[in-house]
């Protein structure tokens, strides 16, 4: 190295010993790795959806086969992950405080849900194939919507989040933030047949509340109205910051509904570009009044 690269490199190495806030992992258990979030994410979308990704053709023994394999490497995967991010704060001298077994019946437990999220997916599909015209078959939902994409890796993680797992959820559904555009919070609880049309822009903040069949169409927002502070002036977490969205409601798109308080009562039609910050009873319409539109034709333009 010359001295200026070689002076940069001292530099960065006497940085990380600095006080203040700290944006270095050193001297600290390993953190789960997102390559293998991913891979456990196709893993998964091949059990969930088997014939649509990974192994083709299978039947009767080899599709048995196939899935007791998968299974078995997603458990000893994720009993390594799931320890990793337990673990992720610990220094390498320290105690480690969870045993290999507590992270075992961690995995075991999310893979023993699988059959519930396939069952959920189901109904999300099928919500998708009734509430979309220009969808002309389940396989085309499956194989190429974002919008299924994002709601499966949102119900994976939402598991993994129930059972107390950091990192990891957060990891795959930004994951498919990146993907699809559609950003939902692990912590979101979502009923069945949940729906989000195209889908580019959608917010779901990790405190909201979606009830059974909900329709969500691109740029909406699920958010936060404000974020409330203590007396020291830090934020005040884990209280309800985002609305509740309840069964059979439409919510248009470029909308934005905040607020912890929000109830959008079941039924409900949310338009195209509405700001919301109060509940609304159920069966009610929320509509923009169209502005006033200016038309200057060319000659009109010409003219001037």
């Amino acid at each position: 190295m010359n001295d200026k690269v070689s002076r940069a490199a001292d530099a960065l190495v006497e940085s990380y010993t600095r006080e203040g806030v700290k944006i270095h992992h050193l001297d600290r258990r390993p953190l789960p790795s997102r390559a293998e979030a991913v891979r456990v994410l196709d893993a998964l979308q091949e059990l969930l959806f088997p014939g649509y990704t990974g192994a083709q053709g299978l039947t009767g023994a080899s599709l048995r086969l196939r899935v007791e394999s998968q299974a078995a490497w997603l458990y000893e995967t994720l009993t390594e992950q799931i320890s990793r991010a337990i673990n992720h704060g610990q220094r390498l001298d320290d105690a480690c405080p969870v045993t290999e077994r507590q992270a075992t019946e961690c995995a075991e437990e999310f893979i023993a849900r699988l059959p519930h999220v396939r069952e959920m997916l189901a109904s999300d599909v099928k919500a998708a194939y009734e509430g979309d015209p220009a969808a002309v078959c389940y396989d085309e939902i499956i194989f190429s919507y974002p919008g299924l994409h994002a709601i499966m890796t949102y119900r994976l993680a939402h598991e993994l989040h129930a059972l107390g797992v950091p990192l990891i959820p957060r990891i795959m559904t930004e994951h498919a933030h990146h993907r699809t555009g559609i950003d939902i919070h692990p912590g979101t609880e979502i009923g069945s047949s949940f729906f989000i049309d195209h889908g580019t822009g959608v917010v779901v903040g990790g405190t909201a509340i979606i009830g059974a069949g909900v329709k969500l169409y691109q740029g909406v927002t699920i958010g936060a109205f404000s974020f409330d502070k203590d007396a020291a002036g830090q934020l005040i977490r884990h209280t309800k910051r985002h609305p509740t969205i309840e069964d059979d409601v439409i919510i248009y798109a470029g909308a934005t509904i905040l607020g912890g308080d929000t109830v959008i009562g079941r039924g409900s039609v949310i338009g195209g570009n509405v700001w919301l910050t109060h509940s609304v009873p159920p069966g009610t319409r929320v509509l923009q009044d169209s502005p006033r539109l200016r038309i200057i034709t060319a000659e009109e333009a010409a003219a001037s």
